[in-house]
């Protein structure tokens, strides 16, 4: 006889309204170099929906500017899967490239977005970039930044986007690069429990109230009251 797994509540997912990741955008300083880097780094992040590990693995080579512009993303079991980058994306990676002179034939393999020692960035380094731009978003606009941020609330929040915006789920899915459609279906479900709680946010109550007949029936209520 097999025992049952027992059923785990999954937690919501944690994604930014398109307001929320224009205001987190704005946070690195592109008046200077890092800056610039932050903002390519994130910006790329949300607009391919990328796992950390697959920005950290990015070398240029992975990179096509050339119409059509897209980028190569190595997932999940050695695949690898090839999203389409848009025209404002394009302009930050190629002033980027060439500011830090990635673009040359001898940088080809060299790590996209590097550290301070010019090293292959980290997880937790990223995650750190993304936090202190999270926390200056938060005290301009708190209402649009949550309280739990992580890299991966970015990826969350591209593929939310994409859905709210009619996007089919096998294009997210294939964006994504999840094996399986119904991997991505957890965004459907999870747009459905927003826009309800949405909805009654603001409900009003418009629709007349239906009494119980028997609230009605005078009798009847004086005879369940003598019990």
């Amino acid at each position: 006889m097999s025992i049952k797994l027992k059923k785990v509540e999954h937690a919501s997912i944690q994604y930014l309204t398109v307001e929320g990741i224009k205001v987190l955008l704005e946070q690195p300083d592109v008046s200077t170099t890092k800056g610039r880097r932050d903002l390519a780094l994130l910006s790329l992040m949300y607009d391919t929906g990328a796992r950390v590990q697959e920005i950290i693995d990015l070398m240029p080579s992975s990179i096509q500017l050339d119409h059509p512009c897209t980028i190569r993303l190595f997932g999940k079991g050695k695949k690898t899967r090839i999203v389409p980058l848009m025209d404002k994306q394009v302009n930050i990676l190629r002033y980027y490239l060439n500011e830090h002179e990635l673009l040359s034939s001898s940088a080809r393999s060299y790590p996209l977005f590097s550290n301070s020692r010019n090293e292959k960035m980290t997880r937790p380094g990223i995650t750190y970039i993304l936090l202190k731009y999270a926390e200056k978003a938060k005290n301009k606009c708190p209402n649009l930044i949550p309280e739990k941020l992580c890299c991966h609330s970015l990826r969350h929040s591209k593929a939310m986007h994409l859905l709210q915006a009619g996007v089919n789920l096998v294009y997210i899915r294939d964006i994504l690069g999840h094996v399986s459609v119904q991997t991505t279906e957890v965004y459907a479900r999870a747009d459905s429990r927003q826009k309800r709680e949405a909805i009654e946010k603001a409900y009003t109550g418009v629709l007349p109230q239906i009494l119980p007949m028997w609230e009605n029936n005078n009798n009847l209520m004086q005879w369940l009251k003598s019990f």
